[in-house]
């Protein structure tokens, strides 16, 4: 399964993706240039904390792009549906076309994709089938490089030593103080937001449940067979191998058709 570029053209998904294009690169140059490659060239702090750092920012925009441009699941317009899954097929009453149930149109991007959990501006994209794994792995980096920002922040502030060496004449010095305290409530809000974001998305993984599904209360909790955790995780990462969950690098190949549960939403 190859990766599939999906380009959404939309002017307020732009702006949106576009803010957080720019917390990421503020954090991702102010961050070292005022705190880690200063204390680390005086001794005060390791390489791994260095490495740790950018190994999680580089996998956060990795996963941030990856979400915003792949696939999520689109229908094509002439789908080939074998005989034996035409009971599993509906009929979208939006755009006139067959689609697997449980999957959902998309209003703003004008098509269905399958098994779509909802339409996220911030990614500029729908969250679907094929890339709701790297929207999970965008939440959980965003929350870790959030969570590292707050505390080298917090270190700056309180628990570093004084540099020796400062060099008073450049911009980021001179305004250090101004440049942290932007940094820290960026941070704040991030952090936040994502951990609220990624607590949802994950009990609706877990439970099999799309966002879309839960907002029209048409499944029954009672009467949904219930599936491992390490199974709903595997279907929507698409691989067995836990540690690979963690990889925004890689490609994603389905472990099943995942249209088993019908949905008239």
């Amino acid at each position: 399964m190859g990766f599939r570029v999906h380009f959404v053209v939309d002017p307020m998904g732009w702006c949106c993706i576009s803010m957080v294009f720019f917390v990421w690169i503020y954090n991702s140059f102010f961050i070292p240039k005022l705190i880690l490659f200063p204390h680390y060239e005086e001794g005060h702090i390791s390489a791994a904390l260095l490495i740790g750092y950018y190994v999680a920012s580089v996998c956060c925009v990795t996963s941030l792009i990856r979400a915003s441009v792949a696939d999520p699941g689109r229908i094509p317009q002439d789908p080939h549906i074998p005989l034996t899954e035409k009971e599993l097929w509906e009929l979208c009453n939006k755009c006139n076309m067959m689609r697997p149930k449980r999957s959902h149109h998309c209003s703003r991007c004008g098509h269905c994709v399958r098994r779509m959990d909802h339409h996220c501006p911030w990614i500029n994209n729908c969250v679907g089938e094929d890339n709701h794994w790297l929207f999970l792995q965008l939440c959980f980096y965003t929350q870790v490089l959030s969570l590292l920002t707050l505390a080298l922040d917090f270190c700056q502030y309180y628990y570093f030593e004084p540099l020796a060496r400062v060099q008073e004449e450049l911009f980021v010095f001179k305004h250090e103080l101004a440049f942290l305290r932007i940094s820290t409530f960026m941070g704040i809000i991030m952090f936040g937001g994502m951990s609220g974001l990624f607590y949802t998305q994950l009990t609706g993984v877990l439970s099999d449940t799309t966002t879309i599904e839960k907002m029209s209360h048409y499944f029954d909790d009672t009467s949904k067979p219930r599936k491992p955790w390490q199974q709903t995780l595997a279907e929507v990462f698409g691989t067995r191998w836990k540690i690979l969950w963690f990889v925004p690098f890689r490609k994603r190949q389905p472990l099943r058709v995942s249209h088993h549960f019908a949905s008239h939403v």
